[in-house]
This record gives C-alpha cells, sequence and structure tokens, in this order.
C-alpha cells in the first residue's frame, strides 16, 4: 500500500513541475500548441512503453461498444493542460495547484456521494465536507500570503 500512496504522492509533485514546463513550452507559441506538443510527447511515450512491455493492443470492436461518454477523458486532459499552460504564469504554480487540488476534492467528493462513472457510492459525511471546506479555506490562504 505504501508505493500506491508514494507513487501518487510523487505523481502530484509533478503536476506543478508540468505545468511549469508547459508553460515555458508556451512562451514560443500559442497555448494551445504548447498543450498540443504535450500531449504528443506523452502519447510516444505511452506507445513506447506499451511497445517494450509488450502489452497487447487493446480490441477496437470491444472499446467501439463502450458508451461515447468514456472518450471525454481526453477532451478533459486537453482542457486541464491547456489551462494549466495559460494560468501558471498569471497565478502562480501553489495557488493554481491548491484551485486545482480544491476542484479535485469537490468534484470527487461528488462522484463518490453519487456512485457516478463507477466509483463506489460514499455518501458525503459532514466530516468529509469539512475537509473539502477546509481546501477552500487553504486555496485562500496560499493566494492571501
Amino acid at each position: 500500500m505504501w508505493f500506491y500512496f508514494f507513487t501518487a504522492l510523487a505523481a502530484g509533485a509533478m503536476l506543478p513541475v508540468q505545468a511549469g514546463i508547459n508553460a515555458g513550452l508556451a512562451r514560443t507559441s500559442h497555448p494551445l500548441w504548447a498543450a498540443a506538443a504535450s500531449f504528443g510527447i506523452g502519447t510516444l511515450v505511452l506507445l513506447a512503453a506499451a511497445f517494450f512491455m509488450r502489452i497487447t493492443a487493446p480490441n477496437w470492436q470491444q472499446m467501439a461498444s463502450l458508451p461515447i461518454w468514456v472518450w471525454t477523458g481526453g477532451f478533459l486532459g486537453a482542457f486541464y493542460v491547456t489551462v494549466m499552460v495559460v494560468f501558471a504564469p498569471k497565478l502562480g504554480a501553489a495557488t493554481l495547484l491548491a484551485l486545482v487540488v480544491a476542484g479535485q476534492m469537490f468534484a470527487s467528493t461528488l462522484l463518490d456521494h453519487y456512485g457516478f462513472l463507477g466509483f463506489t457510492q460514499q455518501s458525503i459525511t459532514p466530516l468529509r465536507a469539512l475537509g473539502v471546506a477546509l481546501l477552500f479555506i487553504g486555496v485562500l490562504l496560499v493566494r492571501k500570503f
């Protein structure tokens, strides 16, 4: 279990680094081109990893039969990366990521509460709601100080 915790923590630590790198890329082009370049490089890395790990290709017929909403992940990822590219220089890493984490927790709490998208249903309790509220207070503190 510790491996999962530390890996997730490391992935979270990479978000402000990625935001800074992609914002730097956008200094010489439009933010959408910077986001596209980031996605393109990411796609090449994933394809190379799948090739070297000898992971079999997906069954495209099965994938085509999935509901349309499962294909929106790429759109959401593009929106996220573009927002990070545009807003990182304007808000700074700490404020930007504080807002991202607060938004993630708000949405995650709702997804859990209703069991949307296949998540196990977990009701919003007063303490969970307090945790999310404290994250929003944290955003204000990070931005103000």
